[in-house]
């Protein structure tokens, strides 16, 4: 018997689908596994084939040194961390990085660097390397921290696809990670990232130290956002000793399949990706 083809179906623009209170997200998590499970498959095959996998590669363009204290993140600067700060790489670096990206099935390719926000002559090297991405075929995704409405444009008349900027965690939470940011600035960014007109690429780091309920609460947050997010990373703690987060206590892993399994159920449409980070922009 022949194999049968895999038909891949794309999947429908998100849309608001009602108000997620914390109360309603967190019931979603108190289900009994096997059922969580099914309701998540449920919406999964709703949207995207079942076999589909989409494969994405993230390079680090500036790595290390920067100033904002983000409790995760072994590349701020006032951590001790081993992770040396270097320049933003040279453009044909990027491009033959993404080359290979693409020669390894990846069909989207996401820029990262660490900094709190872009400054003028790094963004006309971001520019540059969209460019050249997508004239590869890719997908292009970058996340360069906070952006003004003009810088957003900027990189949407480059022609980046995708604009990675996290909440991270519940709001109440959050200044127990990070106070050289607010949580509005983090909205702001992702308003300037919509009225350019680019998807978004927005989740969180569970495993901080955070409770089940304030689990909720960030996927609460990402589900009412207006429309939620086409991509939803959800990410697990990596420990990096230096940082102020190192030796919190371990998320049991099945209470990180939960989030994910509840992501996808109040966020049907999104591309919903498990990993792990040690930071997140």
């Amino acid at each position: 018997m022949s194999a049968q083809p895999l038909v891949f179906h794309r999947p429908l623009s998100p849309q608001p689908i009602g108000e997620w209170s914390v109360e309603a997200v967190a019931a979603l998590f108190a289900l009994p596994f096997p059922d969580l499970m099914a309701r998540a498959q449920e919406a999964h095959r709703a949207h995207f084939h079942s076999l589909q996998v989409e494969l994405a590669t993230l390079l680090s363009i500036k790595t290390g040194g920067c100033e904002e204290d983000c409790g995760y993140c072994p590349q701020a600067a006032r951590y001790d961390t081993g992770v040396e700060a270097k320049k933003i790489l040279d453009v044909d670096a990027v491009i033959a990085a993404a080359k290979s990206a693409k020669a390894n099935g990846a069909t989207r390719f996401c820029m990262g660097a660490a900094w709190r926000s872009p400054k003028e002559r790094d963004l006309e090297k971001v520019e540059r390397m969209v460019r050249e991405v997508k004239a590869l075929g890719l997908e292009a995704c970058a996340t360069l921290g906070m952006l003004e409405q003009g810088q957003a444009e900027r990189l949407r008349d480059a022609g980046l696809d995708y604009y990675n900027h996290n909440l991270d965690t519940a709001p109440e939470f959050y200044n127990h990670v990070i106070s050289t940011r607010d949580y509005q600035d983090r909205l702001d960014t992702l308003d300037h990232v919509r009225d350019a007109g680019m998807k978004v690429c927005c989740g969180g780091i569970v495993g901080m130290g955070e409770t089940r309920l304030q689990r909720a609460g960030l996927i609460a947050q990402l589900a009412n956002l207006e429309p939620y997010p086409e991509s939803v990373p959800i990410n697990h703690l990596v420990q990096v000793k230096g940082t102020p987060l190192h030796d919190v206590e371990p998320l049991d892993p099945f209470e990180f399949v939960r989030t994910v399994a509840v992501a996808r159920i109040t966020m049907p449409t999104a591309r919903c990706w498990p990993g792990s980070a040690c930071t997140s922009r």
